[in-house]
């Protein structure tokens, strides 16, 4: 007969399960403990063999020192051939009551020809705007002074000389004529000043024959047409001058300006290249752009009021656009060939010309020095037409 030691009925109750707890403690011990093992084995099997991991581990490592990157691509080929042809343009000033000079601004500029001791940079002509003194950063760092050759106001370029000693890139001229949309382009400069010279964006060719209205004096009027490329490669302030190069290194535009409104993203304008190379060449040669002269100065009819139109010029009523002639140079070419103030020319060769926009585009853009220009205007409300021989301005 099996004895039992009772204090009291509940503690004879207490005694039992904690002996009951001490059998299940053990049995939950031994089961995790196989489950451990078991877990081990199967989720790192690895682990199974110190050794096997070690020589795992150094296959890690092999694998890890076999690996390599060439990072080349067209871009970073592109910006080794273009890059050290771009420099940085410090605009310098006399600025302040006691009239000392000091820097107003900076840009970009391109290294685009060595000969006899100089090298020439093209650049925007709004870099170097009012400027005493000018002062070249090459990509090396090193500072030269710099002398203006010349500029021209109409397609905002201008030429810079410096000495040759320490320039080693000259870039290669491209052809803008040739660009299709969505070719792949970088845009080179010096964004927000020097402390970010020679950077660098990506983009494409979003778009070509692009004409931007310009407001030359700030007037109102519209007073040239520019054709520009349209790329979203990042421009921003200090980019002007710089170079626009397509994938093999050669320069295709020179970087103008952005459309900086809220609602726009990503439209930067550059200066064709083909448009550059006539002007760069006439300013290195004459310092100033030769370009056809007719001898007249010129309003809009459509700033005209009415009443003017039809009781000063004479015009029929439904001529709303063309150029009005305000003053004739005597014995320039318009003179010789019979225009006069208030005369309203509406065309040349055949295109109309509602603006005085249009107007300088045939003119500085078609024309030559030397050749004839066709042109209809009313006068006195009568359409006619006669013949000017344009030839260089005489100053």
């Amino acid at each position: 007969m099996r004895e039992l030691e009772y204090d009291e009925q509940s503690n004879g109750r207490a005694n039992v399960r904690n002996k009951g707890s001490r059998l299940g403690y053990f049995l939950s011990a031994l089961i995790g403990v196989v489950l451990g093992a078991s877990i081990v084995v199967v989720v790192f099997p690895g682990f199974s063999n110190l050794d096997t991991s070690t020589d795992q581990l150094n296959n890690i490592s092999k694998i890890n020192q076999n690996v390599s990157l060439d990072v080349t691509t067209a871009v970073t080929e592109a910006y080794d051939t273009a890059g050290d042809a771009v420099v940085g343009i410090t605009n310098i000033q006399e600025v302040g009551f006691f009239s000392q000079s000091g820097e107003v601004g900076t840009g970009s500029g391109v290294v685009y020809q060595k000969e006899n001791g100089n090298a020439y940079i093209v650049t925007n002509a709004h870099v170097v705007e009012g400027a005493t003194s000018l002062e070249v950063s090459l990509a090396d760092g090193t500072k030269v002074e710099a002398t203006l050759l010349g500029s021209d106001v109409w397609t905002d370029l201008a030429v810079v000389q410096i000495d040759s000693a320490d320039v080693d890139t000259v870039i290669a001229f491209g052809d803008s004529e040739s660009l299709k949309p969505g070719e792949p382009v970088i845009a080179i400069g010096n964004p927000l000043g020097l402390q970010f010279s020679g950077s660098v964006t990506q983009g494409i060719i979003s778009g070509l024959e692009r004409m931007i209205e310009m407001d030359i004096n700030s007037d109102g009027v519209i007073d040239w047409n520019a054709e520009v490329i349209q790329t979203d490669a990042a421009i921003n302030p200090g980019n002007s001058g710089g170079a626009l190069v397509n994938m093999q290194g050669q320069l295709i535009g020179i970087n103008s300006m952005k459309i900086a409104e809220s609602a726009v993203e990503g439209i930067g304008l550059a200066i064709p290249v083909n448009s550059v190379i006539p002007i760069i060449e006439d300013i290195e040669q004459y310092g100033e752009v030769k370009r056809p002269y007719m001898g007249v100065s010129i309003a809009p009819i459509a700033e005209v009021t009415q009443y003017h139109r039809e009781n000063t010029f004479h015009l029929p009523t439904n001529v709303k656009e063309g150029v009005a002639i305000v003053e004739v140079v005597q014995g320039s070419p318009a003179d010789q060939a019979g225009l006069q103030a208030y005369d309203v020319m509406v065309e040349m060769d055949g295109e109309a010309i509602p603006d005085m926009a249009a107007f300088r585009t045939h003119l500085y853009e078609r024309k030559a020095i030397g050749e004839q220009v066709e042109v209809k205007f009313y006068r006195n409300g009568n359409i006619k037409t006669t013949k000017v021989t344009l030839r260089e301005e005489i100053i």
